[in-house]
């Protein structure tokens, strides 16, 4: 009777405990999702556990009503096999997904479709062959290239990510984007599809439809509705100029360029290139605005000139006569046969004219001029003539490294092949020269004061002096010569301040621009893989067309 008891009590026992573990795996099924449900089919083949349902196969699961042409219903494991015309679609979310084949877990709440997949959302569709979409976290994975559309915009790539409730899509690997204006590709992008904003990351190339390129090596960032785009270590480059800066922002309904940390602009007409810390420009009035240890390459064919300045300014409009470049603080000039000093600088592009201000000195070759202002001219690449206004001053060294000098109240001079040819001094004029026999034996100095003075030079040394009337003229004889009577009142040999190419070097290193750095336009749409020598004979063999050992 003992024994009854006792095994009763162990049915009872046993049964609640099975009773328990039901219960929890029913829970456990619960909270893993509550299971699909069949609304409709033309024919329902098969028992409990797997049902096969064929023709206008309708089920539900949730929030979301599912139709194909037919389906396998595997009702122990909750979940779908669907076959033909499926659609997936959220009656509380505008989601519809369409494609070939599915399979639907109802507990992990994850669709995957394959073959012909149409995901849409509102004005956004994605198209790809293989999509996986975890309704639970609102998340479609695409992998084997997939299309994603919408009311601007067309994006491609290898895989991607669309994160729903975040209305972000990211696209990896091969990424090309499409709209009216511009086509660009990158490797990892992040779109926004309500914003319609769209960021990279590292290599981003892109092309306008008027032929102009952007490229970034550092990523980017667009906003595709309103033109504004922002680039890292970008380049962004027209028929007329090139803009480059660590951090670019351009503003395409203004044609409008900031630049920060080693920015340049390059004007392809004038050949002329300004760099800086920071810079602006604004592209349909041609003005730009560089700042923070300035520097200006003006490109000849042999030669290039350099111009360092804390700020410059540069207008290149329409009319010849408002094409200019200005230059405040700090200016210092260098050519492979000119350098200079001053305070500001304006450059005139239409007769390539360079006035400088404030007591400027200028160094061609064997000579040195100064004057409150000067301005000078360059044609073939030379220097080719200056007019010096106010304390104008000229020093010219001959054969003997003596001081052959100048000075009046205004001055101008004449080059030939890079040296003074000819200087002409106007309003209390005075001249100091050497008089030299064959050009290697001083024989005195003369000093004349007139009004006017011209003279004729040939390498550094007087060849011809013209006065005007009754000049007062003295000669010192050789014996006689001092530093104090060889030199005219103002005399300042200043050769140690002359910049050099490295001190334009030491102002501002330029890095230059890479030419063949890599472009995603130019890499192949299709590649091309050829076949490894194991390939090849493996091959051979299944034809039997193996070569024959020796």
């Amino acid at each position: 009777m003992s024994r009854t008891i006792d095994d009763m009590i162990r049915i009872s026992f046993l049964f609640i405990l099975l009773s328990l573990v039901g219960f929890s795996g029913q829970k456990l099924l619960a909270q893993q999702g509550s299971t699909l449900e069949i609304n409709q089919a033309d024919v329902l083949i098969g028992a409990s556990g797997f049902e096969r349902l064929v023709g206008n196969v309708k089920m539900k699961h949730q929030n979301s009503l599912i139709s194909c042409d037919s389906a396998h219903f595997f009702r122990s494991e909750n979940m779908a096999r669907l076959f033909g015309n499926v659609q997936i679609k959220d009656v509380e979310d505008p989601i519809v997904t369409n494609s070939r084949y599915a399979e639907y877990d109802g507990n992990t709440k994850i669709a995957k479709l394959r073959n012909k997949v149409v995901f849409t959302n509102q004005e956004t569709t994605l198209t790809t062959e293989f999509l996986d979409y975890n309704r639970e976290t609102n998340v479609a994975t695409y992998f084997n290239d997939g299309k994603v559309v919408d009311s601007v915009n067309v994006l491609t790539s290898k895989r991607g990510i669309y994160e729903i409730n975040y209305e972000r899509i990211t696209f990896l690997e091969d990424v090309v984007l499409v709209n009216p204006d511009y086509t660009m590709k990158t490797g990892n992008l992040v779109y926004l599809t309500i914003p319609k904003t769209a960021e990279t990351l590292g290599l981003t190339n892109l092309i306008s439809k008027e032929g102009n390129t952007l490229d970034a090596q550092k990523g980017s960032f667009y906003d595709t509705q309103n033109k504004q785009f922002r680039f890292f270590d970008g380049i962004v480059e027209t028929e007329d100029s090139r803009v480059k800066a660590m951090e670019l922002f351009y503003d395409e309904n203004l044609a409008y360029y900031e630049g920060k940390e080693d920015v340049r602009v390059l004007n392809k007409e004038q050949q002329t290139e300004v760099f800086g810390d920071e810079g602006k420009y604004w592209e349909d009035r041609k003005y730009s605005l560089v700042y923070g240890k300035s520097l200006v390459r003006r490109y000849f064919e042999k030669d290039t000139l350099f111009m360092t300045a804390d700020t410059l300014i540069s207008q290149d409009s329409e009319a010849d006569t408002a094409k200019y470049l200005l230059a405040f603080k700090s200016i210092k000039l260098y050519k492979t046969d000119l350098s200079g000093l001053a305070d500001s600088l304006l450059y005139n592009y239409s007769d390539s004219s360079i006035q400088l201000f404030q007591n400027p000195v200028l160094w061609n070759q064997k000579s040195q001029i100064s004057a409150d202002s000067m301005v000078f001219y360059i044609a073939n690449e030379n220097l080719d003539r200056v007019k010096m206004k106010d304390k104008a001053f000229a020093i010219m060294t001959d054969t003997l490294f003596n001081f052959n000098q100048m000075k009046g109240r205004e001055m101008d001079g004449k080059f030939l092949e890079g040296q003074i040819q000819t200087l002409e001094v106007y309003g209390n004029a005075e001249s100091l020269y050497f008089a030299l026999e064959a050009d290697t034996v001083n024989q005195g100095i003369n000093k004349i004061l007139s009004a006017s003075i011209k003279m004729d030079f040939e390498d550094g040394a007087v060849r011809r002096a013209n006065f005007s009337v009754r000049p007062d003229g003295k000669f010192t004889p050789v014996q006689l010569i001092t530093e104090e009577n060889s030199r005219l009142d103002g005399f300042q040999w200043r050769i140690e301040e002359k910049p050099t190419k490295e001190t334009i070097d030491a102002w501002r290193k330029v890095e230059e621009i890479d030419p063949q750095q890599k472009n995603l336009f130019n890499e192949p749409d299709v590649r091309l893989l050829m076949p490894t020598e194991e390939e090849i004979q493996n091959q051979l063999k299944k034809s039997g067309l193996e070569p024959s050992k020796l």
